[in-house]
């Protein structure tokens, strides 16, 4: 099992206004591909509402509200997708590891749910997670 992170789908799904670099592009495509990946039931993932939340709010933007709710309730009928609920503790602690360790809070609660868990891998563009012991980042993009 690999955590989700949320620009996962910002990468595939997201249109910008203007002409993707050629690392862009790649990035667009391995997202694409661990997103049918998941979709397909080829692999177990698990991510927060948190994560979700994030999802939506960048996603808004782009696309039209009925694209967006079907992409999340798709996400959340899938049988190998785990989304866990994030309570106030939970979040509180993860705010104090962000500063530990010099991640936003988000990218914290992240490192917290696979410490917890036993999970050593993420899917993630987000290059500090690098830095993280036990955790490896995919793609190498």
């Amino acid at each position: 099992m690999r955590f989700l992170d949320a620009n996962i789908f910002i990468h595939a799904y997201y249109k910008p206004q203007r002409t993707l670099t050629e690392k862009e592009k790649a990035m667009k495509e391995e997202a694409k591909k661990i997103i049918s990946n998941v979709s397909q039931g080829k692999e177990e993932v698990i991510t927060t509402v948190v994560h979700v939340s994030e999802i939506v709010n960048i996603l808004k933007h782009g696309m039209s509200n009925d694209m967006l709710t079907k992409i999340i309730l798709g996400l959340f009928m899938l049988d190998n997708v785990t989304i866990l609920g994030v309570a106030k503790d939970a979040y509180f602690a993860a705010v104090a590891i962000g500063e530990d360790i010099k991640l936003e809070p988000n990218d914290a609660l992240a490192v917290d749910i696979m410490r917890q868990k036993g999970i050593e891998e993420i899917y993630s563009f987000d290059k500090h997670f690098n830095k993280i012991d036990g955790i490896t980042r995919l793609p190498f993009v």
